[in-house]
C-alpha cells in the first residue's frame, strides 16, 4: 500500500535521475510535433491566438495538469518539461526576431483576400478559410456585398479584417446574403450587372451564357449596389 507524501514518488516516480534526459528528449519532440501540426491545422484553427501561443498553451498545460492528477507522474518530470518548454519558447522567439522567413513559417502572415471588391483568388485558395465562412464573418460585420469592400485581410490570428469603401465610392457587388446569392445561375435571364459567384468580378451581361474573363467560370448572380448600413 502505497504511503502520502513518499518524496521518492512524488518528485521522481520511483524512476531514476537519469530519465530526466529521456524526459527532455520527449519534450522537444513533442514540441516539435505540436508546432507543426498546429501550423498545418492553419489560421482559423486557432483563432484569435497564434500557432505558437497555442502550442505553447497546449504543452504547458499537459505537463502542469497530469502531475497533478496521476500519482504515478511525479513533479520533478514534469518541472522539466516546463523548463524545456520555455527554452524552446525562448529559442524560437529568438529566431523570430531574427528572421523574418522564420517568423512567417511560426506566425504565418497577414494575407489580402478581397481587393476592390473582388476575391484574391490566388491567396483565396491558399487558405484554410470556406467561402461560406468568409461570408459569415463579412456578415458579422454588417456587409451586404463585396462593392462595399476596399480590401478585406485575413490576419496571423484568424481575425478577418476589413476596410469599406466611403459611400460615394461603393460600387457593384457580388452579394453575400442567403436570398439573393443562393439565385445564382449560368443563365443570364435579363440585361444587367451581374457578378461572378467564384471571384466577385462584376460585368453588365446580355441574356444567355458567358465566361468570366477573370476566373473562367460560368456561374453569375445579379449583382447590388446598396450602401453599407452599421
Amino acid at each position: 500500500m502505497k504511503e502520502i507524501f513518499e518524496w521518492e514518488r512524488v518528485l521522481f516516480n520511483e524512476l531514476p535521475l537519469n530519465f530526466l534526459w529521456e524526459v527532455l528528449f520527449r519534450t522537444s519532440i513533442m514540441f516539435t510535433v505540436l508546432l507543426l501540426t498546429m501550423k498545418l491545422t492553419g489560421k482559423r484553427g486557432v483563432k484569435q491566438l497564434s500557432v505558437f501561443e497555442t502550442v505553447i498553451i497546449i504543452a504547458l498545460g499537459s505537463a502542469a495538469g497530469d502531475p497533478m492528477f496521476y500519482e504515478d507522474v511525479g513533479i520533478i518530470p514534469a518541472i522539466t518539461v516546463f523548463t524545456v518548454v520555455i527554452i524552446m519558447y525562448r529559442a524560437v522567439t529568438w529566431l523570430t526576431g531574427k528572421s523574418t522567413r522564420f517568423e512567417e513559417f511560426i506566425e504565418g502572415k497577414t494575407e489580402c483576400l478581397v481587393h476592390e471588391g473582388k476575391f484574391s483568388i490566388t491567396t483565396f485558395k491558399k487558405e484554410s478559410l470556406a467561402q461560406d465562412e468568409f461570408f459569415t464573418e463579412l456578415r458579422i460585420k454588417s456587409v451586404e456585398h463585396l462593392g462595399q469592400i476596399r480590401n478585406a485581410y485575413l490576419e496571423t490570428t484568424g481575425e478577418v479584417s476589413v476596410f469599406y469603401y466611403e459611400d460615394q465610392d461603393v460600387k457593384f457587388g457580388l452579394p453575400i446574403v442567403p436570398h439573393l446569392f443562393n439565385r445564382k445561375n449560368q443563365a443570364i435571364a435579363e440585361n444587367g450587372v451581374y457578378a461572378c459567384t467564384f471571384c466577385g468580378h462584376v460585368e453588365t451581361l446580355q441574356p444567355g451564357n458567358a465566361t468570366c474573363e477573370i476566373c473562367k467560370k460560368n456561374e453569375w448572380v445579379a449583382a447590388i449596389k446598396t450602401l453599407r448600413i452599421t
